[in-house]
């Protein structure tokens, strides 16, 4: 991908969808997968049993439940019958090994058709979206934009049982206890009325509905946008609307800003600087040669970064506390720059206009594991290999590139790792 806007990492934890901050490069093939993967889920066909003490454990965890204070008729509708899916447990263990390149990401998250439909539906909508924007602050392409890539639209959330994946999870998953109180949350939200358990529905992980919130995200950011008595986020687009706006609004979305621009770097720019923790005002980065494409002054942001994803031969942006505010709903840059581009292309402007480094072969994390390996060989100290680009990786990635005398921006490629081989 949630108490105190910290949720959206239970899909980085679980490695599911929403607030799913997975590799950066790997959320397209996530969802892409997750259409294969809940067709067979919906059949539930050729299945194992489920393991002899499943049983047990759910008659524990429905004595657990009842102490906290659900409904003997709720746990009846949602625990009777309830099945352990072993394809949950499957895709929990999974982790691919490679992943595709940003500029394959936003290809998708981004496509031509993905932009055509977000504003069909904002037309569609546009009432309950500009409501959602006058109560909340967030523009309506942004709050459509994140609908179209959490669900492509509504029309992939998953057909996944909610509480058969999430008690599946919670008794044999890699983070029984985080499960175990999603799952609890999803009783708290049938004991609420909100939804039945039918139609409880979303992803393997537990991510539900058109803004695929976790339940404990459902708990704390859904809202009840067409005043109805319930929080639907499966089949109300106002409160899908007015819960995807609430959400960014608690994340510190500031109304009246973008989430950043496209930006031309100088050529001695110090790609180091290239790091969302590193936060200047636009004037400093004005001073030192960051410039809008277009030559219109940068946006006045009073705390902004520099970003450069593609490394110094890809685009770089100038992103601001919306960019953080997407990022609380899912933690990935490559999620947040295809919100933030989706956005501006719903709404008529220009999408990115630098070209990505098509040609440059990314790493997979074995290979990134080796690459930090080799780097930690030859003194350049970025802790334990993992198989993560993360800052420790980059930065002492950009100290080899400087020693080799190429330009030190931090961008892994195939190409590097051999020369780090020599």
């Amino acid at each position: 991908m949630k108490r105190m806007l910290t949720t959206p990492l239970l899909l980085a934890l679980l490695a599911g969808c929403q607030a799913s901050p997975l590799s950066e490069a790997s959320v397209a093939e996530e969802a892409e997968a997750g259409e294969v993967n809940d067709a067979m889920a919906e059949t539930g066909a050729n299945e194992p049993a489920a393991p002899a003490d499943f049983a047990s454990w759910l008659a524990g965890f429905r004595r657990e439940a009842r102490a906290e204070g659900i409904r003997e008729t709720t746990l009846a509708r949602a625990l009777d019958g309830l099945r352990y899916r072993p394809r949950v447990i499957e895709l929990d263990g999974s982790q691919p090994e490679f992943v595709r390149p940003i500029w394959q990401y936003l290809d998708s998250a981004v496509s031509a058709s993905r932009v055509t439909t977000g504003r069909e539906r904002l037309e569609e909508y546009r009432d309950t979206a500009r409501e959602m924007e006058r109560r909340y602050g967030v523009p309506a392409e942004v709050i459509v934009a994140i609908w179209g890539i959490e669900s492509n639209y509504g029309g992939n959330f998953g057909n996944f049982s909610t509480l058969e994946a999430l008690a599946t999870l919670a008794y044999d998953g890699r983070r029984r206890d985080f499960a175990r109180g999603e799952l609890l949350a999803a009783l708290r939200i049938l004991d609420a009325g909100d939804i039945s358990p039918e139609r409880m529905e979303g992803s393997w992980a537990g991510a539900m509905g058109h803004t695929q919130f976790i339940p404990s995200s459902f708990e704390a950011y859904a809202v009840d946008g067409d005043g109805d008595g319930r929080r639907d986020i499966w089949g109300s687009i106002p409160d899908v609307m007015a819960s995807t706006a609430n959400y960014l609004d608690r994340a510190g979305w500031q109304s009246g800003q973008t989430w950043g621009v496209e930006v031309r770097l100088p050529d001695d720019f110090d790609y180091a600087e290239t790091e969302l923790s590193t936060r200047r005002p636009s004037r400093d980065w004005a001073e030192r040669g960051v410039r809008r494409l277009d030559g219109t002054p940068l946006p006045e942001f009073a705390s902004a970064s520099v970003i450069a994803p593609g490394g110094a031969h890809g685009p770089a942006f100038l992103v601001g506390p919306n960019f953080r505010a997407i990022l609380r709903y899912n933690n990935a840059t490559s999620y947040a720059l295809a919100v933030g581009t989706l956005a501006d292309e719903i709404a008529g402007r220009e999408g990115i206009v630098q070209g990505w480094p098509r040609g440059e072969q990314p790493l997979s994390r074995s290979q990134v594991r080796e690459m930090q390996r080799l780097l930690n060989q030859r003194g350049f100290d970025v802790g334990e290999p993992d198989g993560i680009m993360g800052p420790n990786t980059r930065r002492g990635l950009r100290e080899f590139q400087a020693a080799i005398g190429t330009t030190p921006d931090g961008f892994a490629t195939v190409s590097l790792l051999e020369r780090l081989k020599r």
